[in-house]
């Protein structure tokens, strides 16, 4: 069934005969880099867009896993906060976003006669409210990944075989993800979360958000590693270094990590719009 689906994913790039991938170095965004650039060679390029919600590490990992493939790598500016609306956080946020993103990447396709750009969107993206997939539609951004079939899980085990390290890399979604829908987005604010995820990620964390409440973090961390994050002395030591990024206050959230916790406070009729 898996390679099947694989099967599809390569008839389908090769009957795109070139395209532009936006590429954030992230698990499905890699793979799908790889695989188009398996298929379509030269005709194949990824597209990473730097801004302030997109962490250092994050790109300095892209460039990384972008000449591990072979691909071309072309770097653009998209700053979200200079769009109107953007930094006072509505729920529907990821859609202007994705729509300054994909315009982008639509243009640097259009200047080196691509024909196509793709998301690396899967088919589990379809269980969450992610209205940047409006804008994907609007835009006529194909999503391979999703056209085929392709679970996350199913993605992981193919990176794997392909001896990508992303293989099982933790999720990561933009920074802007982790205010309250309504609670204004700065550049400050940004960067305390950058700060604060980082270091976390430094002392052996791997999966983990740090929620912005203005002057309360919640903190996510994985099920595998909460026994790890009960230590007194731990506890003190990250409450400190919390409060030297600018937090007055430090929670750990008692579900830990999942995507869209900021998605749960939302009804049925906030999300269909």
């Amino acid at each position: 069934m898996l390679y099947s689906k694989k099967k599809i994913l390569d008839e389908y790039l090769k009957s795109l005969e070139s395209v532009a991938v936006a590429y954030s170095g992230g698990v499905d965004s890699t793979f799908l880099l790889k695989a188009a650039y398996l298929v379509l060679g030269e005709k194949a390029v990824g597209v990473t867009a730097t801004s302030s919600t997109y962490p250092k590490r994050e790109f300095e990992e892209a460039v990384k896993y972008a000449k591990l493939i072979g691909a071309k790598h072309i770097v653009i500016e998209s700053e979200e906060l200079d769009i109107d609306g953007f930094s006072e956080n509505p729920i529907d946020r990821c859609y202007y976003c994705k729509n300054e993103l994909f315009i982008k990447v639509g243009e640097v396709a259009k200047n080196i006669g691509f024909k196509n750009v793709a998301d690396g969107s899967n088919l589990d993206d379809t269980g969450d409210y992610r209205p940047g997939m409006k804008a994907a539609a609007e835009l006529g951004v194909v999503s391979p990944l999703k056209y085929a079939g392709l679970t996350k899980e199913d993605i992981r085990v193919l990176s794997k075989e392909m001896d990508l390290p992303t293989w099982d890399k933790p999720a990561f979604a933009c920074l802007s993800s982790r205010f309250p829908y309504g609670n204004k987005i700065t550049s400050g604010k940004l960067t305390m979360v950058e700060l604060a995820e980082q270091y976390l990620m430094d002392i052996g964390f791997r999966q983990l958000r740090v929620r912005h409440h203005e002057n309360l973090a919640r903190v996510e961390i994985g099920e595998k590693e909460f026994a790890k994050i009960l230590d007194k002395n731990l506890l003190n030591e990250i409450d400190e270094k919390f409060k030297g990024f600018g937090f007055s206050y430090v929670c750990l959230d008692m579900k830990g990590y999942r995507t869209g916790s900021m998605n749960e406070v939302l009804d049925k009729n906030s999300k269909t719009g």
